[in-house]
């Protein structure tokens, strides 16, 4: 190799307090914006729900510091990295895991004795929701599982990282859900489902190849059901995701979480 070219750097030296951090100085101007205007972009999400793009805009930074341009393209390539995905089998619980919790959490309620509404959407509808929720997704997952899981799962194991970034992914959101006046039981409960889910997220990534591309459709999917949901109780929500994120952890290990993955981290691509 020509010596004047770059090489990869090490996870282990990215900072994740330094991402961390840029991705909330990043985010400061979009939580002003969400407090000076009662903008919504959709129903109930805020303006400030810009901010979606501050991981990866952070990561980006970070990346061309660390490796120049190729840096940045090989960070952006992975937008679409579905080839690491080898055993289709993992597109079930990506694809369909989140509907399940929705489809749970409804009958939940409607066994509690609530009147609910029936689901009612158009398929149009959908398709056009999730493709803008898909782009979002990467917007984050860019960040969260393209730039800062692995160097997390470096530093501790599977399971201390998914809880570490799912922390932050809660606090994270906090200046978003208050401008939508969600209440702080609401918000309490929420975090729970959201810290649950990042341990599946991690769970996910680490048996499908570290695929953002995976991370980025599972996390569209978290974004889609509740939007199309006809509603939303993050108390039964966040329990149900929690007791899927211990039954994951427990039969597939907290180390790795890649127990019985035919394919374990030392096949992985690099990143």
């Amino acid at each position: 190799m020509n010596p004047t070219q770059a090489q990869p750097v090490l996870n282990s030296r990215r900072s994740p307090l330094k991402f961390f951090g840029l991705v909330f100085a990043l985010s400061v101007p979009f939580w002003l914006l969400g407090a000076v205007t009662d903008v919504q972009l959709m129903p109930t999400l805020p303006i400030s729900a810009l901010m979606t793009f501050c991981p990866m805009t952070a990561a980006l930074i970070l990346v061309y510091q660390e490796n120049k341009m190729a840096g940045v393209r090989t960070l952006l390539k992975r937008s679409f990295d579905f080839k690491r995905i080898k055993a289709m089998v993992w597109y079930v619980p990506i694809v369909f895991l989140m509907p399940g919790i929705v489809v749970l959490s409804y009958g939940v309620l409607r066994l509690m004795g609530p009147a609910l509404a029936i689901p009612r959407f158009s398929v149009l509808a959908a398709l056009v929701i999730s493709l803008a929720f898909f782009i979002g997704a990467l917007g984050e997952e860019l960040g969260w599982s393209g730039y800062i899981t692995d160097p997390l799962q470096e530093r501790w194991n599977a399971l201390q990282a998914s809880l570490l970034l799912g922390l932050v992914w809660s606090v994270w959101h906090f200046v978003p859900l208050m401008q939508a006046h969600r209440s702080p039981e609401w918000i309490a409960w929420w975090s729970l489902g959201t810290l649950a889910l990042r341990v599946l997220m991690v769970w996910l990534y680490n048996n499908t190849g570290k695929s953002v591309f995976g991370m980025a459709l599972f996390h569209a999917m978290i974004n889609v059901c509740w939007f199309l949901a006809p509603v939303f109780f993050p108390s039964i929500a966040g329990l149900i995701t929690a007791f899927a994120a211990v039954i994951v952890t427990v039969i597939w290990g907290p180390r790795t979480l890649t127990r019985f993955s035919r394919h374990s981290l030392t096949e992985t691509a690099n990143t």
